[in-house]
Formats: structure tokens, sequence, C-alpha cells
């Protein structure tokens, strides 16, 4: 193994991201060799590395899952009010973190992987990486409202402007939205400071990755060459 600074190494091993990794190594719960690490740490060849007490490996592979979250599973690892959690619906033998969360109260696509640094890439706002999504609102789609969401939507509560995006009308109560962003809640917020109330919401494309013909529960594991190009498309390489 390259020497490699500790909190790229956590998230090399599908720990989490280098940021989180971070706040981890600042609360003492990583050990090197059994003592807190100094700042800057680097890992080598032989040292051991243990967060909360259980010991780290490096991942032999990139392992990345789509998955089709329900309505009704929250997105997190562990919640002792959750009903559902993610971990009820995919078993897999080895630990995966998520990219790019999903209200409870939302379905679709979800991305699965054990590697921190792709996840850390994927949810970067600023490589503008699209996800799309079929939403349903309670009132009649209009092209007003479609040239105003795709504008970009000032947020009062957060105090941003919203990017330009692509909105697209399906039918007269649905439409496609391809957003290059991730704000809290943000097509629920978009929507309702149009005067619309989002009735459902659905994800069925992240990157180059769709639903295709995944029910709800039911995950596959990507084959190398889409896993390849979202490295390559992320700017990353395996």
């Amino acid at each position: 193994m390259e020497q490699m600074r500790l909190n790229k190494y956590l998230a090399h091993c599908g720990v989490c991201s280098r940021r989180d990794a971070d706040k981890l190594i600042a609360e003492e719960k990583v050990l090197v060799n059994g003592q807190v690490p100094e700042p800057g740490r680097c890992v080598n060849e032989g040292d051991i590395v243990t967060v909360s007490g259980k010991q780290i490996r490096q991942m032999d592979r990139a392992v990345v899952l789509a998955f089709y979250k329900p309505v009704g599973v929250t997105c997190t690892e562990k919640d002792a009010h959750a009903e559902k959690i993610i971990s009820d619906l995919v078993e897999y033998p080895v630990r995966l973190t998520y990219a790019g969360r999903l209200d409870k109260d939302a379905e679709g696509l979800l991305l699965l992987t054990n590697d921190g640094n792709l996840i850390q890439a994927m949810m970067r706002g600023a490589n503008c990486h699209e996800k799309e999504y079929l939403v349903r609102v309670n009132r009649e789609v209009t092209q007003d409202f479609l040239v105003e969401m795709s504008r970009g939507i000032y947020l009062k509560e957060l105090n941003v402007t919203t990017r330009a995006c692509k909105a697209e009308k399906v039918n007269r109560f649905t439409f496609r939205l391809i957003l290059t962003q991730g704000y809290n809640r943000q097509i629920k917020r978009m929507c309702a400071a149009c005067g619309y109330r989002v009735r459902s919401l659905k994800r069925i494309r992240v990157m180059h990755i769709t639903l295709g013909r995944l029910k709800p529960g039911e995950y596959c594991e990507l084959g190398q060459e889409d896993v390849e190009r979202l490295y390559r498309d992320c700017g990353l390489t395996l």
C-alpha cells in the first residue's frame, strides 16, 4: 500500500467521505496503531487503523449498487426512531454508503458504494452532475410554471437562488426536472415558492445511471463499464 493521508485512507476504505473522516479524527474516534494520530498523519503498510474500536481494511474493489428506494424508507444508517432504513432492504457483504439522500416520502434511484471518494465527488455541487426526477404536483403544470422553475428559484429560507435547470411537462399534473445541485428538500421548496405542492417525487436517473427495470426495494450491482464511467465522469481513477 502506498503511503496515504489518514482521511483519504478512511474514504478509500469506504468508511465515509474525507470531510466526515476529518470529523472522526478530530473527535479522536480514529486510532492508528492504538494511538490518537497527530494532525496530517499518513498511513503506511502495516499500520492498524481503527474507528470506534473496529479495525478498518482497504477495500478489495469498488462496489456500486443501484437501489430503488421505496416510499417510507429513511436514508440513514442508524436511526432508532426510523420505521425502516436502507440496511433493512439491502443485505450486502461490504459496508455501503448512499450518495445523495432521498426524503422518506420520496422514491427512486439511490446509488450505494463502498468508496467514500466517489460519494464525495458525486455529491459535490460544483461538479454539476445531473439528477433527473418525475414530480407530481397538486395543480396543473403550466408553461409559465415550467419557465419559472427552469430559470432558477430564490429560496428565502436558505437565502440562495437555485441553478438554472431543465423542466418539461409530462402530463397535466406531472413534470420532469433535471437538477445539477441538491439543496435540502430543494424540489419541494422550489415548487412551494411557485405556489405548488409536491404530491409525489421519484428520482429516475443519477448521471448516466437509470432505474431501468428495478422495482421498489430491488437493487443490482453495476457492471465494470458503468463503474468505470462513473469514476471517469467524477474525475477519479479506479
